[in-house]
């Protein structure tokens, strides 16, 4: 018969209760920064004992959303029973016994300091009535004597006691401090507990993990352009000013900031059953004299509103529930931003470069995520018919990797400061616009309208305006600009008795010759030609997505033109207004 022998099991401590505060105890490997909130990493290291340890976490942020707190741990141990719970900060004392004795330490002090002040008051009053006439040359001496040594030692005794009541005020003031708490922060209040089941003693790290409120970034931005280079004449530095105010300051910490933004409980929405019926009013029934005079009642109320209804037009109904239908689908202006500025790549991480610290302060601290050296294609751009100054504008297009975020920008055009723009959000590879101020170099004339009126016809008479407006363009710069775009526009009629008609430039209306294309689709017909470099199109012919067939229906066009260096370029403009005879016509002049 052969005997077993059993390995003893390992003998377990008791609990051991292991109080860390989070201030104190870790340090913050990471922090990634989302717009509205941010992500901490807080890194641990401890001894556990054999068995169950409780480590409790102490220090931990009021703003933690708890439903994000997650615990990772290394080491021989396992993790279990995490609870997160509100510390109810003790009553701040108001005094110890130290401080009644540092109290009253001032204030035998201060009493004393009011004897020795109040004793060379006495002194000085003695001398002052002593009268010389009838006191003797050698008691005099003796009395000057006297006082001069008596003050002496008065005097150093004032200074004595001075000095000693202003260091007992600092020691008062290291008591009261010391009373207030050890952080003294009302913003660390939540404490984490956590069980940890150990086979036997080692060194572990536990990494929590944790969201929190009352923090973010946003973009900002520096445009520099330099008008003497002709290659990437951008630089665009992009910005992060990142705040945070959770009560724990981020010391020497790794930052990321995250273009996405975390979504709670969202799902693909479902569609309600739609169904439709034919509407009975309720029966309006009569009330009989014994109710009195009472007032109408909510059928009667609810029939003459339904009436009252009815007498709508169809129209009207339906843009009534049109709108509010649309009302009640509008999303977020946020949302469909965030939505733009993903363009597909869905999000980007921007990790700044080394170490950072950002103070529990609630102020915008700037960190630099890249410059970037980008492509722009200048235009000057003037609306003269209602300001003659040229507005100096960049089309600069992100060829970067790097998703830009809408946000303010300052723009310095060769060294100057010149104005603050915003920045729409842009993906990779498309293109912006940004204003770069006025330039008075460009110089544009807006000459008198010229007018000629004429009446024809025979049995139906009609009256002929033709209206010529001519616009001058001078360039006093030292080279050549090409892309001067000057917009203006013709009237649009309203009633079918007023015709108007586009004499020059003779533009083509897109409606009604570019029918080509498969399935009655039209086609933006070329610019027109002018002169030599000068051409003239509708208004929005070069923006993506524009509505074909709207084109001049509004009656805005423009010309672009390459101006030569000190050089000029004339522009003319003529319409012609058809009306019956002895009409009156609003908005002719």
């Amino acid at each position: 018969m052969t005997q077993e022998t059993h390995e003893a099991p390992p003998t377990f401590e008791p609990v051991h209760t292991l109080e860390l505060v989070s201030v104190n105890d870790s340090k913050i490997i990471g922090v990634s920064v989302y717009s509205g909130r941010a992500e901490v990493t807080r890194l641990f290291s401890f001894s556990v004992h054999t068995g169950q340890n409780q480590v409790n976490i102490s220090g931990l942020p009021n703003v933690l959303d708890q439903d994000s707190f997650r615990v990772e741990g290394r080491g021989a141990a396992t993790i279990h029973d995490v609870t997160i719970s509100t510390i109810i900060p003790p009553p701040i004392p108001t005094t110890s016994t130290e401080l009644k004795a540092l109290e009253l330490k001032r204030t035998q002090t201060e009493k004393a300091l009011q004897r020795s002040r109040k004793a060379i008051a006495s002194l000085e009053t003695y001398l002052g009535s002593v009268n010389v006439e009838h006191v003797a040359i050698t008691a005099l001496g003796e009395v000057v004597g006297s006082y001069e040594s008596t003050c002496e030692k008065l005097d150093d005794q004032v200074t004595e006691l001075e000095q000693q009541l202003v260091d007992l005020n600092k020691a008062i003031e290291v008591e009261r401090k010391k009373l207030s708490g050890p952080t003294g922060n009302n913003k660390l209040n939540l404490k984490a507990s956590i069980g940890v089941f150990a086979d036997h003693e080692d060194d572990v790290e536990i990494a929590l993990i944790y969201a929190v409120n009352s923090a973010t970034w946003s973009a900002g931005y520096d445009i520099r352009v330099d008008m003497q280079t002709k290659e990437k004449p951008i630089t665009l530095i992009y910005k992060g000013a990142i705040t945070q105010n959770t009560g724990e300051d981020w010391n020497d910490i790794p930052l990321t900031l995250e273009t996405a933004t975390p979504t709670f409980g969202v799902g693909v929405p479902s569609l309600i059953p739609w169904t439709l019926s034919i509407y009975r009013p309720p029966v309006v029934r009569s009330k009989g004299k014994r109710f009195g005079r009472g007032g109408t009642s909510l059928a009667a109320s609810s029939a003459v509103a339904y009436r009252l209804s009815s007498r709508r037009s169809p129209m009207s109904r339906r843009s009534t529930s049109s709108d509010e239908d649309e009302e009640s689908r509008a999303s977020p202006m946020e949302y469909r931003g965030l939505a733009v500025s993903s363009k597909g790549n869905i999000s980007a991480t921007f990790t700044v470069p080394g170490t950072i610290t950002i103070p529990s302060d609630g102020v915008a601290h700037n960190v630099t995520i890249v410059q970037l050296s980008l492509d722009s294609t200048m235009s000057w751009v003037s609306v003269p018919k209602v300001d003659a100054k040229t507005h100096l504008n960049a089309k600069i297009k992100n060829a970067s990797e790097y998703t830009l975020l809408s946000g303010p920008a300052s723009v310095y055009v060769d060294g100057s400061f010149i104005s603050r723009s915003d920045v729409p959000a842009v993906s990779p590879d498309e293109s912006f616009d940004c204003p770069l101020g006025l330039d008075p170099s460009i110089r544009i004339t807006y000459h008198p309208r010229v007018k000629k009126v004429s009446q024809s016809g025979f049995y139906t008479k009609t009256t002929n305006y033709v209206f010529s407006q001519r616009i001058t363009i001078f360039n006093t710069k030292s080279t050549a600009v090409d892309n001067v775009k000057i917009i203006d526009q013709v009237p649009v009629s309203e009633d079918s008795l007023i015709t108007v008609k586009l004499v020059s430039p003779a533009l083509v209306a897109p409606f009604s010759e570019s029918k080509t294309l498969s399935g009655g689709e039209l086609k933006v017909p070329p610019p027109v030609k002018v002169s030599p470099g000068v051409v003239v199109q509708w208004d929005g012919a070069d923006e993506p997505g524009n509505d074909v067939e709207g084109l001049g229906k509004d009656g805005k066009f423009y010309w672009v033109c390459s101006v030569p260096s000190q050089g000029k370029v004339n522009l003319v403009l003529q319409w012609e207004v058809t009306a019956p005879v002895r009409t009156d016509i609003a908005g002719l002049y």
